[in-house]
């Protein structure tokens, strides 16, 4: 596969009419994690040209997204580092980038749209040696194929939006561009995550002080290391692992097999298929027996919280947890073993834990130990390569059907991920039930890992 991309033009685009600016303050979520942009990117046949003339799809778009900005407003506007590792949003309406490429290709050219380094040229790349006031919260680039075909894809600020919010921009956008009016309106509000409490004095009860956050831990080193700085530096790869709807159901019943009692509820989707990568990863990397091992897991906490969030709540309210074990421990178990170790984590989220973590980041005097700043050259912050790994879940968002007016995607995925033990399961768009991996591993381990990802489908 070789793919070509040339640039015609980056625009910025802003707010079509004036919006509210000022300082907007940022919850403690969206403080930590991931603060540089998510990637992620869409696939469209070529459109019937009665229905959407090429050469209107770019204005259609750069008009559509000037009045998508009016209530997505913070999106145009800009970080500023503060003391401590902080963050604070600008809303100044300083605009996104909308980036105008072509290619000589087809659509064709890219066969089944397995994750490979030519997508690099597809999604708008973002210069982290400028300072972060200078670089926009929002980059698309709509790059045209000789065949009429085109790709759409978005890199996103993970410290203004996580995946729902960005998501909710997304298919609203969406809707505008089609002429139709917002369905949910962003919401801002941060009190609603305590935030240094209300504004009119009124402060939160105190969380609960016995609770435990050993998501806020180091992960584990491999064992004989004191740092990871060596990991780091090894070179990745990515792979698009595919699952029908049989095996994803034999791997359920794998995990399922040995549970008793009506009272136990079967192990979901996403349990068994973090379980299933988590085992693979550690038998790929060759693992000693009592080497331990981490997976982290990423928890919206919007319904969780008492009363929950409100709909259309624009931030980041998820939170990552940890679920822990050795190598040896996990390989040599049933699937369900795992899959345990991932339901408890994930059950660990409820109101109280949520408000007491948010207390536990606020009371910290430097938030740079929290955040995942690799992109900015940083080495720290958490590193969930070797021995350990991230799994996160897009099998409850609205992924698909994005329609601008020329119809859905015929695929849809994330951009390039670099980081090792980075890893997404998303719903398959070809089969009712499939599965989807996007993974990277290191380069050594990869091709293990993929034959102990089939193989270890059995009954």
């Amino acid at each position: 596969m070789s793919i070509t991309v040339s640039y015609r033009g980056t625009y910025t685009v802003k707010p079509n009419t004036a919006t509210w600016t000022g300082h907007l303050p940022l919850s403690e979520l969206d403080q930590i994690g991931t603060i540089t942009h998510v990637p992620t990117i869409y696939f469209y046949k070529p459109p019937p040209e009665w229905l959407h003339p090429a050469d209107a799809i770019f204005a259609t778009l750069r008009s559509s997204l000037g009045r998508a900005l009016v209530p997505f407003y913070p999106l145009a506007g800009r970080l500023r580092w503060l003391e401590g590792g902080r963050l604070r949003l600008e809303c100044n309406a300083t605009g996104v980038s909308l980036i105008e490429a072509e290619s000589e290709g087809e659509l064709d050219d890219l066969g089944d749209f397995s994750l490979c380094p030519e997508f690099e040229q597809l999604v708008p790349s973002v210069d982290y040696t400028r300072p972060i006031h200078e670089l926009p919260l929002l980059l698309v680039q709509v790059t045209k194929f000789r065949c009429g075909g085109l790709t759409l894809s978005f890199s996103i600020s993970h410290a203004v939006a996580d995946g729902p919010s960005a998501l909710h921009f997304m298919t609203e956008w969406a809707r505008i561009a089609r002429g139709e009016r917002l369905s949910v309106e962003p919401y801002y509000d941060r009190k609603v995550l305590w935030v240094g409490g209300d504004p009119s004095g009124a402060m939160p009860p105190p969380p609960p002080r016995h609770l435990e956050h050993s998501e806020f831990n180091p992960p584990p080193l491999l064992i004989g290391h004191t740092n990871n700085l060596e990991e780091r530096k090894k070179k990745t790869t990515v792979a698009m692992l595919r699952l029908t709807k049989t095996q994803v159901e034999t791997l359920k019943n794998a995990a399922n097999k040995d549970r008793t009692g009506h009272h136990m509820r079967p192990y979901t989707r996403y349990e068994t298929m973090a379980a299933h990568i988590w085992r693979c990863a550690c038998k790929a990397r060759k693992h000693e027996p009592e080497q331990p091992t981490a997976v982290g897991i990423c928890v919206d906490s919007r319904r969780r919280l008492h009363p929950p969030l409100k709909l259309g709540y624009f931030g980041n309210a998820t939170l990552d947890v940890v679920a822990a074990s050795t190598s040896g421990e996990l390989v040599s178990s049933p699937l369900g073993h795992a899959s345990g170790k991932i339901r408890e984590a994930i059950e660990r989220v409820t109101h109280d834990h949520v408000r007491s973590a948010i207390e536990h980041i606020r009371r910290q005097p430097d938030l740079t130990l929290f955040q995942d700043v690799h992109a900015l050259g940083s080495t720290r912050g958490p590193f969930y390569g070797n021995p350990n790994l991230g799994v996160v879940s897009w099998l409850t968002l609205p992924i698909y059907g994005l329609d601008f007016g020329w119809g859905r995607e015929v695929h849809m995925g994330p951009g390039n991920h670099d980081f090792d033990g980075d890893s997404l399961v998303l719903p398959s768009l070809d089969e009712e039930g499939g599965l989807m991996v996007a993974l990277c591993l290191q380069i050594v381990h990869m091709e293990d890992f993929k034959k102990f990802f089939y193989e270890d489908i059995v009954d």
